[in-house]
Order: C-alpha cells, then structure tokens, then sequence
C-alpha cells in the first residue's frame, strides 16, 4: 500500500529510479559497508542513466529538469535504501554554475558533465575555524595577471578523490579592507588535476575518517593557480552567488530525508503487522501504533514544506526561509521516523541485516549538515521573526 500522497506526483521519474535502484540492493550496499567503499557502480548508473545531469538544461544536454522533479530523484533514491549522499552535490553545487557562471563556461563544463565526462561533486566552502561562519572565510585568492593564487584550508571537503570539479570559495579582498564580513568573497570553478600532481599543484589532502559513503577530507592550498576565467559570477559577490547553490542544496536534502522517512515508516509498519508477541501482531498496540502514525504525520507536513519551497526556487523567487524550512522539517520528521523505527524491531533494529542501523545512521547525519538545526532557527528568528541576532 502506497501512503505518500505525492506518489502521483513525478510518477515517471519515480518508477524509474526506482527501477535502478532494484539493480543494488540491500547486500550490494551491506557489501559497501564492510568494506568502507565508495559505490562506484552505483554513481555510474546514475550518470549513465543522466540523473546526475537532471538540472543541466536540454541545450547543454542535460535533463532540463526543474529542481522539484530532481528533488524527486533524490527521494525515491532513498526511499529504495540507497543513499543519495554519495553523489547528490553534483546537483545541488549546479545552481550556482547555471544562475551565475558565464556562457563560456556553460558551454566548456555543461555538455561534458552532461554525458559523464566530467564529475562535479565537491564543495570546498567550510573551514576549520570558521564553520558555518562562512562569512568569516579566511582561505585567501590573490590575483596575478590571468590567475588566481589561493591559499588556505578547507575541511569537510567530500569525494575529492571522486570528481574532476570543485567549486570553491576564497577571499579575494581581505576582510579587515571590507565594510561588511560578507562582501569581497568569490568562488571559482577549480579543475583538479591528478591525485599524483597535487603536490606540485600547491594541493595537499588529509582523509576524515568518518561515515562510509561520505568519503571527506581536509584539503589544504598554498598558491594553487586557478584561471581568472574560472571565476563565477563576479569578483566579491560570491556569497551571493553561493546562496542559490545552498538554497537548492537544503530543499534537496529535505528531499532525501522525506525518501528516507517513507522508507523508515514503510519498514516500521510492515514489521508492526508481521511481529507477533504475546499472540498478537506489535502494531496492534496503541503504544506501537501512535508512535508510528505520529511521524507519519509529521513526514507529510514536511513534505509539503520541501515542495512549496522547491516551486519558490523554480519561479526564481526569494526562497531562503521556506529552503531553511524545508530542510528543518524533513531533517526532523526522518529523524523521527528513523528512531520509531529502530524501536519497533527492537533489538533486530541493531542488526545490519535489516539495514535499518545504516539508514539511521545516514539520516542522523541531516541534524547537523549540511547546516545544523540551530543555525536555521537561528536564521528564522533574525530574518523571519524580527529577533535580535544572536551571532
């Protein structure tokens, strides 16, 4: 039985996806597990089947796909037990490229993303003693003729060992020259070069042992050369630029967090009917029942939220509180249904057999990234509400 209302909606694209992620299943990702490996194949299929491309317009050769309908990609990818975390930057790191990137470099970078040439999935943004104070960014690019010189540290920098793209943000005026912390900041779109170059390069990467799939590292550059002609948009007005690229990022997320909710509660309330204990199935216990109901409750409020604030974003709209919403929501409501899950199956919940143990690991994750929880009340509060600022 279906019980997400929106399953009408993308219906397509969802049986799709869905039909692609029948090819990796639950011992493919327990494999992955064990080994602490990236999924590989499975990115690979997603790009050969162009749903990494799905927001490259038509005329690149992309998907030409609203943000809704990608957002539905990364749902249902979750909803089938995967997990979208491996690859899903290649989406939302697009918004900033398509809103504010030259035509030139539409045309160098779009048609080879679009086919698969070329990957796009790091986001070099945070820094250790900044957080997400990314106003405060010290990482420094200094111009010298027809090249930027950057210099600097970044940290959870994800799948650098994965792409062939990063977009990066620098300094480029030093912030004590600049009337307000978030003016004289731009970002660049790096190209990589070999692991075996870096050195040369000025690049030096350190791996973050951390969750599988989410392969991370703290990246370091001294005089790293990156083209004047890879500057988006235009010299010190990165953050703004970079705003529309974390907008999408949040309303995507909010996304995956849905597909992993309805997978949690599908999971809960099948094994709810199945389970007998003292002669009767555990979901005819109210005490079982109301748990469950509740945060399917609390799912679908969210989901509405994901969709209002992906149609602000599609109309070009001011979308930042209902993004940061969005976001809250859906972080909340898998998190909720990932922890009533794991307490219907009790001590089964533990075992990775079921996989219910990886999800909930995976969906804990959206607490604190891509932003934490209270940073986005905090954000509500000031812009929203009126309060005072509190940082």
């Amino acid at each position: 039985m279906e019980i997400n209302p929106q399953a009408g909606r993308h219906a397509e694209i969802r049986a799709a996806v869905r039909e692609l992620c029948r090819g990796f299943d639950s011992a493919y990702w327990q494999k992955l597990e064990a080994e602490r490996a990236y999924p590989e194949a499975f990115v690979a299929a997603l790009t050969r089947a162009g749903w990494l491309a799905a927001l490259i317009p038509e005329a690149y050769g992309g998907g030409g796909l609203s943000l809704e309908e990608a957002s539905v990609v990364l749902e249902e990818i979750n909803r089938s037990g995967a997990n979208s975390g491996a690859c899903h930057a290649q989406m939302y790191i697009m918004g900033a490229l398509l809103r504010h990137g030259s035509e030139a470099q539409k045309q160098r970078y779009l048609p080879a993303l679009a086919r698969g040439e070329l990957r796009l999935q790091s986001f070099a943004v945070t820094e250790p003693s900044t957080g997400t104070d990314t106003a405060s960014t010290r990482t420094l690019a200094t111009r010298e003729g027809d090249r930027y010189l950057i210099s600097g540290q970044k940290v959870w920098t994800s799948r650098l060992e994965h792409t062939d793209l990063m977009l990066l943000l620098a300094r480029t005026t030093p912030r004590e020259q600049v009337a307000k912390r978030g003016q004289g900041l731009s970002i660049f779109l790096v190209e990589l070069p070999p692991a075996s170059q870096w050195a040369e390069a000025g690049l030096a990467a350190r791996p973050i042992r951390n969750m599988v799939g989410h392969e991370t590292f703290e990246v370091f550059f001294d005089r790293f050369a990156v083209p004047a002609e890879n500057l988006v948009g235009a010299e010190g007005q990165g953050l703004r630029c970079i705003l529309d690229g974390m907008n999408a990022e949040r309303i995507l997320i909010a996304a995956e967090c849905v597909g992993d909710g309805f997978w949690f509660l599908d999971r809960a309330r099948a094994y709810a009917s199945e389970r007998r204990v003292f002669d009767r199935p555990i979901g005819q216990n109210q005490g079982v029942q109301f748990p469950i109901a509740r945060a399917y409750a609390n799912l679908l409020a969210a989901d509405l939220m994901r969709y209002d604030a992906a149609a602000r974003f599609d109309r070009a709209q001011a979308c930042g509180p209902a993004a940061n919403l969005a976001k809250l929501l859906a972080a909340d409501a898998s998190w909720e249904a990932a922890n009533v899950c794991l307490q219907t199956h009790g001590g089964f919940g533990f075992a990775a057999e079921f996989d219910i143990e990886r999800k909930f690991r995976e969906t804990r994750l959206y607490q604190v990234a891509p932003v934490s929880t209270n940073l986005i009340l905090a954000h509500l509060a000031e812009h929203v509400l009126g309060l005072p600022r509190s940082y």
